[in-house]
């Protein structure tokens, strides 16, 4: 696995019992809810007014988490429009194997657009001089 073209680290939080579903792992809702707001994190780098989540396309679950899973979640701006912004989120559990050796294993990753509005909720154009900063 590269960390070094993940992007940020934006989130890390340990996988609780009242987060599974009926079958003991970590329920998806919750794991996209964490995607979500790692996304709008880097997101708000760009547009820091405020951000709103517009689609959260191809969310692909690799392998389960676990309860006490340390879960991190890293995002990566991959592109930037007049009011948009596309960011890579890549989910990572730290945890035992059976060897009782921690392990890193990717479990998820998303690809969530936003847009940048307004106070009032209307679209707000993002500054041209946030884009350059960022390499856009």
């Amino acid at each position: 696995m590269v960390i070094n073209d993940m992007g940020e680290p934006r989130i890390k939080i340990v996988a609780m019992p009242r987060d599974t579903n009926p079958a003991g792992n970590i329920f998806g809702g919750w794991i996209m809810s964490q995607i979500d707001m790692a996304g709008s994190v880097a997101a708000r780098e760009i547009a820091p007014v405020r951000v709103v989540t517009v689609s959260m396309k191809e969310v692909i679950f690799k392998e389960p988490v676990f309860i006490g899973d340390t879960v991190s979640c890293y995002a990566k701006i991959i592109n930037v429009g007049n009011t948009s912004i596309t960011v890579k989120v890549q989910v990572v559990v730290q945890r035992l194997n059976a060897a009782n050796a921690l392990e890193c294993v990717p479990v998820t990753e998303a690809t969530v657009v936003y847009v940048s509005v307004d106070k009032e909720g209307n679209k707000r154009p993002i500054d041209e001089t946030l884009k350059r900063l960022h390499g856009f």
